[in-house]
């Protein structure tokens, strides 16, 4: 159970906000959404955030969501694993690959089941959400494998936004739906 019960149909608002938030989930409100809803303002600013970071960047997809899965796991935020590991299969990610992902260690190693940049994208997730600093080497490793100083920034940015995520699920024991 949550530590904070989630908002319910009937108190969620205001209106319009939700219905905003309804229609980038697909016409629903997910735990997160319900749990957001306690704070309108607060749930206003991360849905226009989240909706970017997750719709509007140049970063491919499969690298974006490597890398929330990664931190997800990091952090044992079942909830974004939950929600992240198909939006990761839809990019690209074969079984094997969410499969190794249980252990991002080992993942990282794999050098036959993750390609450069996805490695990468692992090691700078891994450091970025234990140790905060990066390392130079990881730093350059993932600038040599990214197309681009935008796709490096905006991945330094996902890793650094779904820490955030993550550590708000885990606070307040979100489940999934």
């Amino acid at each position: 159970m949550p530590r904070i019960p989630y908002q319910s149909d009937a108190d969620a608002g205001p209106r319009d906000m939700v219905e905003t938030i309804r229609a980038r989930r697909g016409g629903r409100l997910l735990n997160l959404d319900r749990m957001l809803l306690h704070s309108p303002p607060y749930a206003l600013a991360w849905n226009g955030f989240l909706g970017t970071v997750r719709n509007g960047l140049a970063l491919p997809a499969k690298l974006r969501e490597l890398a929330i899965c990664v931190v997800a796991v990091a952090n044992r935020a079942d909830y974004e694993f939950h929600h992240h590991a198909p939006e990761l299969a839809a990019a690209g990610a074969t079984e094997a690959q969410l499969a190794a992902l249980a252990v991002p260690d080992a993942a990282l190693a794999d050098n036959a089941l993750f390609d450069d940049a996805e490695r990468a994208t692992i090691r700078l997730a891994l450091e970025m959400t234990r140790e905060v600093q990066v390392g130079d080497a990881t730093f350059k490793a993932a600038a040599h494998a990214l197309a681009d100083e935008q796709h490096l920034v905006e991945l330094v940015g996902v890793i650094a936004c779904y820490n955030m995520v993550s550590r708000f699920l885990v606070a307040l024991e979100v489940q999934p739906e």
